[in-house]
Order: structure tokens, then C-alpha cells, then sequence
């Protein structure tokens, strides 16, 4: 059973806090979200580490909930990661679809929310390049992580049928102590190693993580599908100029395309330590970004421009 850490008494003349399920509360989006959610919602936090209400491995068993909860953020999953054997491919499935069956299972027991809110991702959508691309696109995904992504979403389509179900598709999120590209960036220009190719002119959506706490109490009450990203679709350059400064360094040099094409190729026979490689250069040269249209038009929300806010912290 759990114990809450964060509960509070409520005074009798406000109106008693929802009661918000967590998952992955231990992770990166966590860490930037909690404590701004805490300030609306009574949070029971899940995650794999003791630190939690609920101590669990999704991927492994169905957790044992002390009760209904009002609201489930299901962010819970793996990312960043690229598997380079079949058993590492399976985690994928194991944790961000077979623990979303166990989730959702467990839940069943104490009573289904009123509404719950999946991270999901812009991967579902496939492809290394494309501009302002929108919900409608197909989900073309085929790395492990995006299909099981999508089979996720597929499963949560059926389980929520009779409750709100929303589904988050951040791009790139930006927030305290990031992983995957954005942490090996800013290592990077720490240590004087990252360059930008070809003069860093490609662009990316990004979106704060703070951003989706904001979010989550408008989205609750409007189920439906959404990308999440800001307005300015930065370039690589502008993010590398950005984090050089926040970390006083110099901004990023940057090497022609040919020569940057020449290390990728060695590096597609390096493995997974490899500095650059084929896959790494397409992801830095080509533009990538999503409309965030519905969500702006549907739930009245204005992001936080990336560049306006610090990325280092």
C-alpha cells in the first residue's frame, strides 16, 4: 500500500485537491512537473525506486493502488535508448506497452479515473524530416520505441473508450537535467567536443517540461490527441549558442557537410560509442518539426518559447 509523503490537510473553505496518480514520477519529467502539479492536486507518486508512494516495476507486475484515483499521468517509459540486440528492442514493449496493460489492469480493480493523460511522443509519426507536420499524419513509426508507443496509444483507445483518454505528443522536451540528445549536447559543449554541421541551420521542435503541468489541467477535460512543442522551432545552432552561454563557453564551431559525412560513416563501424554516425548525422541536418495548432486552439494554451528560459540548470 502507499504512503503519501506530499499530503496535506486541506482547509474546509477551499475545495478538497483531486487525487492525481503519477507514474514514472522518479524520472525527468517528473522531476519538472511534480512540484507544480503538487500545487493543484493531492499526487500519489509510482514509480521503480523506494522514493515512491508506490514502489513498483510496471513492466514486471500490476502495482496494488490504495484506492480510485480522480486523474492518472501515465509518463512512466522508455526512451532515449537504441537497442542493438533483439533483447534490448523487447524493453521497449516490455515497459511502455506490457506496463501500460499492467497500469491499466491494476486500476480496474479501484475504479477507473475520470481521465488520464499518456506521454506519448512525435516518434509515432516515423520519418527523420518534414515541416509543421500534424495529428493527422500517419504513424508511420518503425524503431522500437515508436511502435511501442503506438501500441500503447492503440491499447488506451480501447481501455478508455467510456472514460477521457489524452494522449501528449511532445517533441524534444527541455527541462532539469535532460537525457538523451539534449544531455550529450550540452556535455558536448562542456567539454569544447560538439560541433555543428554544416552551420547547425536545421530546426526541431522543443516544449518546456514545466510546460505539461500547465497543460494537464486543461487537457483532462478535453480528451483527444495532441502535439506539444513551442512557437519558435529553434535551430541546432541556436540551441548550441544558447547552452554555450548559460555554460560560458564558446559557441559551437561547425564543419562542412562532407566532412562530417566522412565521420559518420567510420562511425557506423564504431557501435554505439561511435561520436557521430549515420543516423546521428541525419537527426542534425535535417529540419523536424510538428504543429502545435490543436493544442493551442483546443485548450486556449500558449507555450513557453524554449529560448526564453535557461537549459542549463
Amino acid at each position: 500500500m502507499a504512503t503519501n509523503h506530499g499530503a496535506s490537510t486541506t482547509p474546509a473553505s477551499q475545495e478538497p485537491k483531486e487525487t492525481l496518480l503519477f507514474t514514472g514520477a522518479s524520472g525527468f519529467l517528473g522531476r519538472n512537473t511534480i512540484p507544480l502539479l503538487r500545487q493543484r492536486y493531492h499526487i500519489t507518486t509510482l514509480g521503480r525506486t523506494p522514493g515512491n508512494d508506490i514502489a513498483v516495476d510496471l513492466s514486471k507486475q500490476e502495482p496494488e493502488p490504495p484506492h480510485r484515483f480522480d486523474l492518472v499521468m501515465h509518463a512512466a517509459g522508455k526512451a532515449h535508448d537504441i537497442p542493438y540486440t533483439p533483447r534490448q528492442a523487447s524493453q521497449f514493449y516490455e515497459v511502455n506497452v506490457q506496463g501500460t496493460i499492467n497500469l491499466c489492469r491494476a486500476l480496474e480493480r479501484v475504479g477507473a479515473p475520470r481521465a488520464m493523460v499518456y506521454i506519448s511522443s512525435v516518434a509515432v509519426y516515423g520519418g527523420d524530416s518534414g515541416e509543421n507536420i500534424t495529428e493527422d499524419a500517419p504513424l508511420a513509426g518503425t524503431i522500437p520505441y515508436a511502435k511501442s508507443k503506438i501500441e500503447a496509444e492503440r491499447f488506451l483507445l480501447g481501455w478508455c473508450q467510456e472514460h477521457g483518454v489524452a494522449f501528449l505528443r511532445p517533441a524534444l522536451i527541455v527541462g532539469s537535467n535532460p537525457r538523451g540528445n539534449l544531455r550529450a549536447m550540452i556535455r558536448g559543449i562542456q567539454s569544447g567536443r560538439y560541433v555543428n554541421i554544416a552551420g547547425g541551420h536545421a530546426r526541431k521542435s522543443a516544449l518546456m517540461a514545466e510546460d505539461i503541468a500547465t497543460l494537464f489541467p486543461l487537457v483532462v477535460d478535453h480528451p483527444g490527441i495532441y502535439n506539444i512543442c513551442d512557437d519558435t522551432y529553434p535551430s541546432f545552432a541556436d540551441l548550441g549558442a544558447k547552452i554555450a552561454r548559460e555554460l560560458h563557453r564558446p559557441a559551437p564551431r561547425s564543419i562542412p557537410y562532407w566532412l562530417a559525412r566522412c565521420i559518420a560513416l567510420a562511425g557506423d563501424h564504431l557501435g554505439s560509442k561511435a561520436p557521430l554516425n549515420s543516423r546521428k548525422l541525419r537527426t542534425m541536418t535535417r529540419t523536424l518539426t510538428f504543429s502545435n495548432t490543436h493544442a493551442r486552439t483546443t485548450l486556449h494554451w500558449t507555450p513557453t518559447p524554449v529560448l526564453t528560459r535557461p537549459i542549463v540548470s
